[in-house]
């Protein structure tokens, strides 16, 4: 058995330098006395084993320690750290072999190995908001153990324990893969992170096709290059998966500080500054409309019922003006009891209609019945010219909506096209 070395490595230079120069290669062997020979390049599989176990540890570090510095909402850290930890586990038992006795270190090792893959399905799904399938991992862990007693000590078969460990852990990499593309964002760290996986399931497949076709051998410590292959492509994946865990989640940390610096804490809905960019983004999309809402005698809501109630209240006002919306609008909380909606593509009469929606679902029974009964006051602005800004459509609403609490709340007033400037040609709003 040929193991890493520096002698090593200078064969298998020399070796490759000799077969693409010849002329230099017949100087080396001239005055070299090392040999060359193929066998050089073989892999060892306990070195493999051994620099597996040390990443696994490393990244095992990396990821608790990611756990502890991310935030609780982003789920999924632990189990991964615990379901590395298992693997660590299983590397350090299989590297027993030769000390301790073949029929109680492989059904253990095995099964730690199930283990710890069946908690990173786990661990994937809850950062995903899937359902964990703990059945699927308890009895991918249970069956495992149960192919390693049958096929070990009652009917002594590698290939069919080969076969069968293989298409469990099949089972639970596609299980992972299914989860990503159903629920992962479309984005490369999530592409990064199911490739990876869909190549750990493709790996599996290829490794248990292959024993039941009679290419298991009768040792995965001395079954040749296929099998050190094999080992070779699951430690560089025990060092790429992690890295695909933390890209995801680091992923996630940077969208939740993006919805925090443009979303309101309470309601969910954008800030003044999301509104911004969201108007930055789609002013294209002309013409524009502006809906400024307000809550009727809010004040009295939270001096009567408190200011949690009030909390409550504005969180159900936004539930129903984003119930009424297109996916391609946008309402904010601009502060207190003021909402702003922003409607692309959209003419007085579209704006009309959602406001009169919004006034309706109002007067429907509330799901929450403990709410106060409140109502809103709607001013709705359209671009007056193709080159007006949003504070002069915002501007324009605001008077509307002034205009409808003086004329006794609880009603959608429209603010008449203002001409900005001689020069400006005008886009009037149509009925």
């Amino acid at each position: 058995m040929h193991k890493f070395s520096l002698p090593a490595i200078l064969r298998l230079f020399f070796t490759l330098h000799s077969r693409t120069n010849p002329g230099a290669g017949k100087h080396v062997r001239r005055h070299s006395t090392v040999p060359c020979t193929d066998s050089a390049v073989n892999l060892d599989p306990v070195s493999i084993i051994l620099m597996s176990t040390l990443m696994t540890v490393a990244m095992c570090v990396v990821m608790f320690s990611a756990q502890r510095s991310f935030p609780r909402n982003v789920e999924g850290l632990r189990e991964w750290g615990i379901g590395m930890a298992g693997l660590v586990l299983a590397s350090g038992l299989f590297g027993l072999r030769g000390i301790v006795i073949p029929e109680v270190l492989l059904p253990l090792a095995n099964s730690m190995f199930l283990w710890g893959v069946g908690l990173l399905m786990v661990g994937t799904q809850r950062f995903y908001g899937v359902r964990p399938s703990w059945h699927l991992f308890h009895g991918a862990w249970l069956l495992g153990l149960l192919v390693m007693l049958c096929w070990l000590y009652l009917w002594p078969d590698f290939a069919m324990r080969v076969a069968m460990f293989s298409f469990l852990m099949l089972a639970l990499n596609l299980t992972q893969f299914i989860v990503i593309v159903r629920h992962g964002e479309r984005h490369a760290t999530t592409w990064f992170f199911g490739l990876l996986m869909l190549v750990q399931a493709l790996a599996m497949l290829h490794r248990g096709v292959n024993a039941l076709l009679g290419g298991a051998g009768s040792d995965m410590m001395h079954g040749g290059p296929h099998y050190n292959l094999y080992l070779a492509l699951l430690a560089f994946m025990t060092l790429l998966l992690p890295v695909g865990f933390i890209t995801v989640a680091t992923r996630r940390l940077q969208t939740l500080l993006e919805q925090r610096s443009n979303r309101d804490p309470l309601t969910a809905v954008l800030n003044r500054r999301g509104f911004a960019d969201f108007h930055a983004r789609h002013s294209a999309r002309q013409p524009l409309a502006v809906m400024s809402i307000d809550l009727d005698f809010f004040k009295a809501i939270n001096d009567r019922h408190g200011h949690a109630m009030g909390d409550r209240v504005l969180v159900d006002v936004a539930g129903v003006i984003r119930g009424v919306l297109r996916d391609s609008d946008a309402v904010a909380r601009f502060g207190g009891e003021e909402f702003v909606v922003l409607l692309p593509e959209s003419q007085q009469a579209r704006a009309e209609l959602l406001a009169q929606r919004i006034q309706a679902a109002l007067r429907q029974p509330r799901p929450d019945a403990s709410l106060p009964h409140y109502t809103l006051s709607i001013g709705i602005a359209c671009q007056a010219a193709e080159d007006e800004s949003l504070d002069s459509m915002l501007q324009r609403s605001d008077r509307a909506l002034y205009r409808a609490k003086q004329l006794g709340r609880n009603r959608v007033e429209v603010a008449t096209p203002a001409l900005l400037s001689p020069q400006a040609p005008q886009h009037i709003c149509l009925n």
